[in-house]
């Protein structure tokens, strides 16, 4: 039976397909194994090369049609773990003080409800374990779009001889871009891992349960070189994330919302296969540099549609005033604090430079989050605060056809004026206006106020 296997003609396509890429991946067939670590996004080491290889074997053995995102959860858990360090007992009993002043706070200035779960204090590598889900299930939409356009357009671009064989096994095919995907998603998830110091810090609610979060080590990392007392700082940063968790919690349709709002976009991404098929014409299995460049910048990507650019309109409007909403909510809640100016302007700051939720929006969807378009959202609810007050503002989270649209962002005064009535006012002063200039040009009198029986001050 072993001498029959020897046979060409007696291994089916996926088989000889198989078998090419075993070879090819032992260094004998020509593939670079640094370079191949490189497309997957992990260093050159010997532990990188062994754990790539391992991953990529495990994806032409498993079959099947999704990713195995475990990869991701492995790749992101590892890179968090390098440079951690655990929480101390004085940082413990810290910020869980602070969390606790933080609720009281917002209890003065939020119609929202306090949280029922106590909240995390989470290491780097618990904060990747904890968001892998939501991470994977907004990728894969991506994902999925990559790999089954390359898999279509190099099985067209191979030689007569080898399509069969490139036929047969486009699901390992798949499997294989899916899993060097994976890599890359973790150690994208791992990389954040270092910079978020908070669960909200990316703009959604990353974790399943919703609960608050803090990072400690980052958080700690944030206030160095601040010239700010620790204390200060964390306080400020626990105010941010129970805000963003009340309001997640309070509005429980927004996470679907804007959830639903990035996959949707991402599902409808479409992958230039003119320029796909160029790369794969010269394609060069010791060279995969080039078709790395191409995945990780966006090349392969058309550019937005009208309809696309429209979704992203209303995606950066929802999170602008989201984030609007917890810098004001927060401002007012620190006002006590002596240096929560000087706090305030170190995150708009690391917004201004690309902080974790600009690079993930960037990474996930092309989307650039427009620090200006985050100052007029918080511009905005500082005036509808100071229009209706805390309750009627929070209301508008209700439901998102309540929710101030993009135009209300440029133009603040006549949202205002909606909810303060004063619409209705000048609309009743218009009507009286076409009524009386209607009476003239018929050559009536127009009745004098209170004519009518009405008391004009009324």
């Amino acid at each position: 039976m072993a001498d029959r296997d020897d046979e060409p003609g007696d291994k089916n396509p996926e088989d000889e397909f198989r078998d090419m890429l075993r070879e090819l991946l032992s260094g004998s067939g020509g593939i670079d194994p640094s370079r191949l670590a490189g497309a997957a996004g992990l260093p050159n080491d010997p532990a990188s090369l062994a754990a790539l290889f391992g991953q990529l074997q495990q994806a032409m053995d498993r079959g099947g049609d999704g990713i195995d995102w475990s990869v991701a959860l492995r790749q992101g858990e590892e890179r968090a773990a390098s440079g951690q360090r655990q929480l101390t007992p004085e940082e413990r009993t810290r910020l869980d003080q602070a969390l606790q002043v933080a609720s009281l706070w917002l209890d003065e200035v939020v119609d929202f409800s306090a949280l029922p779960e106590t909240p995390e204090l989470l290491t780097r590598r618990a904060w990747v374990a904890a968001t892998m889900p939501v991470w994977s299930q907004l990728a894969e939409p991506v994902a999925l779009s990559i790999s089954d356009s390359l898999t279509r357009v190099m099985s067209e671009q191979a030689p007569e001889e080898l399509k069969s064989m490139m036929q047969g096994a486009s699901r390992m095919m798949r499997g294989i871009g899916g899993a060097l995907f994976a890599m890359q998603l973790g150690q994208v998830v791992g990389q954040l891992a270092t910079e978020v110091v908070s669960g909200g810090d990316i703009g959604i609610p990353l974790q399943t349960d919703g609960r608050a979060a803090l990072l400690p080590q980052n958080v700690a990392e944030f206030g160095d070189g601040l010239d700010i007392p620790t204390d200060q700082v964390e306080l400020y940063l626990a105010v941010r994330e129970l805000a963003h968790a009340r309001l997640f919690r309070h509005a429980r349709w927004l996470r679907l919302h804007l959830i639903t709002a990035i996959t949707a976009f991402a599902k409808g991404i479409d992958i230039d296969t003119d320029r796909l098929e160029q790369l794969a014409e010269g394609f060069d299995p010791s060279n995969t540099d080039e078709l790395r460049d191409a995945v990780v910048n966006g090349a392969l990507i058309r550019p937005k549609s009208g309809a696309q650019e429209a979704a992203l309109d209303r995606l950066e409007t929802m999170l602008a005033l989201v984030e609007g909403w917890v810098d004001a909510v927060t401002a007012d809640a620190t006002a006590r604090l002596p240096k929560s100016d000087a706090i305030a302007e170190s995150i708009r700051r690391r917004r201004a430079s690309g902080g974790p939720a600009e690079s993930a929006f960037a990474t996930l969807v092309g989307l650039e989050l427009r620090p200006r378009r985050l100052r007029e959202a918080a511009a905005l609810w500082r005036a509808v605060t100071d229009a209706v007050g805390v309750e009627a503002r929070d209301a508008l989270w209700a439901h998102p056809d309540l929710l101030p649209t993009s135009s209300d962002l440029d133009d603040p005064s006549r949202l205002i004026a909606r909810l303060t009535g004063a619409d209705t006012a000048e609309s009743e002063a218009d009507d009286e206006f076409d009524q009386a200039l209607e009476q003239l040009l018929r050559g009536e009198t127009p009745a004098a106020p209170g004519e009518d029986g009405e008391d004009p001050r009324a």
